[in-house]
């Protein structure tokens, strides 16, 4: 087992505690840092609980949590971590930003999980920083925090000394990447293997997202039947001349009214149909890429993995090896 070279300069962990806890988040900073690791020798991580309000303070699934100190215990931390928070439409207590802005003056480090982003940008760690959170709250959270900056398709993001996780499990992901930082890729690695997952994730979120559904708006009935016959036939070269000519306008008209029907470009659209169709397939059946990249109209095997790697952040076979349907047996 690897031994760390160096402590960080402050090894107090602190995980935020408040009622309507996120367990799972929380239980992430558990795992990671509050897990006695005497293999690590002496000087690795201390944990704590700091509640962010009176008791009782009770997390998803009935669990009262207990606490070892108040808020005023984070000013000793050097990470504070704050997991999922209780609702996107909770407000955030001023008590609690006003300790989380003086605890990162004093040089600690600002963790938050999912949903926890809500409680940095509340107290104002966020702004003018790129961020990460949950895909379900990106649009809340961008229209309530214009300042930040909203990075969509990654596990977590790192700015130093503010640091932000997406969906749950990638709290793991976030936590591990500061072990990382602290004591390098073997240490890191040790402790992965005792969580039994992987040190570091291909890919964002963007792969974990449901498939969009993209719905026709108010003007979409005129070209309903085109749009149809296309998702029937994605295999087929649908280019800009023939979507045209099956829809019996210009090329400039039919953009016009694939802005107004979809939101989008013909292209736009058409590639993300493709890239929908792509995903059930190699979710759904044994057809080999070659095969499925035909059957949606990428061509080849190499275009899908392309587009794959551009947009979902993995490849064809690591989609298929995380999301295939076991047949049972």
């Amino acid at each position: 087992m690897p031994k760390p070279s160096a402590p960080p300069l402050n090894p107090l962990v602190v995980a935020m505690a408040y009622d309507g806890l996120c367990t799972f988040e929380f239980g992430c900073a558990v795992e990671v840092f509050g897990l006695p690791r005497p293999e690590m020798g002496p000087d690795w991580y201390r944990f704590a609980v700091a509640a962010a309000e009176p008791g009782p303070l009770r997390a998803a699934g009935g669990i009262t949590v207990g606490v070892d100190g108040e808020l005023n215990l984070i000013a000793r931390a050097g990470t504070v971590v704050v997991p999922g928070w209780r609702s996107a439409d909770a407000p955030v207590p001023t008590a609690l930003c006003e300790a989380l802005r003086a605890a990162h003056a004093s040089g600690a480090r600002v963790l938050s999980l999912c949903s926890g982003t809500f409680v940095l940008a509340a107290a104002g760690l966020l702004d003018g920083r790129r961020a990460t959170t949950h895909w379900r709250y990106f649009d809340a959270l961008a229209a309530r925090h214009p300042g930040l900056t909203l990075v969509p398709d990654v596990l977590y993001v790192d700015e130093g000394s503010v640091l932000t996780a997406a969906g749950s499990a990638a709290g793991l992901d976030l936590c591990l990447h500061l072990i990382r930082r602290d004591w390098g890729p073997q240490v890191a690695n040790a402790v992965a293997r005792r969580l039994v997952i992987p040190p570091h994730r291909d890919g964002g979120q963007a792969q974990y997202v449901e498939h969009p559904v993209q719905r026709e708006r108010a003007g979409g009935s005129r070209l309903a039947g085109l749009l149809d016959r296309v998702r029937a036939a994605l295999g087929e070269n649908w280019s800009i001349e023939r979507l045209a000519a099956e829809a019996a306008v210009s090329p400039r008209a039919l953009h016009r009214r694939f802005q107004e029907a979809t939101g989008s470009s013909p292209g736009a659209w058409l590639l993300t149909e493709r890239l929908g169709r792509a995903r059930e397939l190699l979710e759904d059946s044994a057809l080999p890429v070659e095969d499925v990249a035909a059957a949606c109209g990428f061509g080849t095997a190499a275009t899908l993995r392309h587009h794959f790697r551009c947009i979902l952040g993995t490849s064809p076979s690591a989609y298929r090896a995380r999301f295939a349907v076991v047949p049972n047996t």
